[in-house]
């Protein structure tokens, strides 16, 4: 019988892993983060304005996003934002459900999506296996970097509530939900990651044969002399690496049978967690991570945290 609670995962923990975030930070601090919002009034309705945002990030591309908040006739500011992080293969949709709902809520479409794909585009499958051979040009670098200026994009707007600020997505949206509280400690308030991606990446490409990290295993088999590299680059990118870190309250769940981001990393990454924390965890749910059951719960987490305004209480 699986118990995936009881599998140890084995991560490789580079001996310059914080060195070489601070020194990823440091480089990007000096590319202008140039934002731009552009009002999208066809999105837009009588309670939420909705923006087409663009910004600068890890070596100049231009990122984009879709930033929803609330009209302040039908909620005044300030408000905490929520950062929408995206899935795999998924594009970030127009968040007007959550800013109708009090927050300033940013979709982040990070390098390779449709929309920011101009300077950057491995495709899918390809992101997972980019120069997975070297940390240094490895593809998540600017990925996660994308995160992170989406962060910082969002609180150059003046609506925005800078002692609220919440991530929270699913696979890769819930990796990127655990690296950005890792990086920005000081500043994520909260984060609730589901199924969490690019988790103990060697043994997620072991226990599953299921894309994405079947990349993996098709990269291995054209190239198996490349495996010590592999694991050697990946140490520098894994959730479990960076979840020490995270200082924020973090709200995890997974589907304990799940095929394409096994339970057991999300039991590694959660267990690597030293901040508040909690785990929901759902049997015969596969990547869904239980969504049917876990989204209030989620809602309450967020709003706990967030304490975004009751719609309609400006009017």
């Amino acid at each position: 019988m699986r118990e995936p609670q009881r599998y140890t995962v084995d991560v490789h923990r580079p001996d310059d892993f914080e060195e070489f975030w601070a020194a990823t930070l440091q480089q990007v601090a000096a590319v202008p983060l140039r934002p731009s919002f552009d009002y999208v009034p066809e999105r837009s309705t009588e309670e939420i304005a909705v923006y087409d945002v663009h910004y600068d990030s890890w070596e100049g591309v231009r990122i984009s996003g879709w930033f929803a908040v609330p009209r302040p006739e039908y909620l005044p500011p300030p408000y905490p934002a929520l950062m929408m992080l995206p899935g795999y293969i998924s594009e970030p949709t127009v968040p007007k459900h959550w800013a109708k709902q009090g927050y300033a809520a940013f979709a982040v479409a990070p390098r390779g999506k449709l929309r920011s794909n101009q300077l950057f585009n491995p495709g899918y499958p390809g992101l997972l296996v980019e120069n997975i051979v070297d940390p240094n040009t490895y593809g998540y670098r600017g990925f996660y970097v994308d995160a992170v200026r989406a962060v910082e994009t969002a609180l150059t707007r003046p609506e925005v509530d800078a002692d609220r600020v919440g991530l929270s997505g699913s696979s890769q949206g819930g990796a990127l939900t655990i690296t950005t509280a890792a990086l920005l400690p000081d500043v994520i308030k909260c984060g609730a990651a589901g199924a969490p991606y690019l988790c103990g990446f060697m043994d997620s490409a072991k226990l599953t044969h299921s894309y994405p990290y079947e990349e993996m295993n098709e990269y291995l088999r054209v190239h198996p002399d490349h495996e010590q590299q592999m694991a050697e680059t990946v140490g520098y990118y894994d959730g479990v690496n960076f979840a020490p870190n995270i200082r924020a309250s973090m709200f995890v769940y997974i589907g304990l049978e799940d095929d394409v981001c096994p339970p057991e990393t999300g039991f590694a990454v959660y267990d690597a967690m030293k901040c508040e924390k909690e785990l929901h965890t759902y049997e015969r749910c596969g990547h869904d991570a239980g969504l049917h059951w876990v989204l209030p719960k989620v809602d309450d987490f967020l709003a706990g945290h967030l304490k975004p305004g009751a719609a309609g209480e400006g009017k």
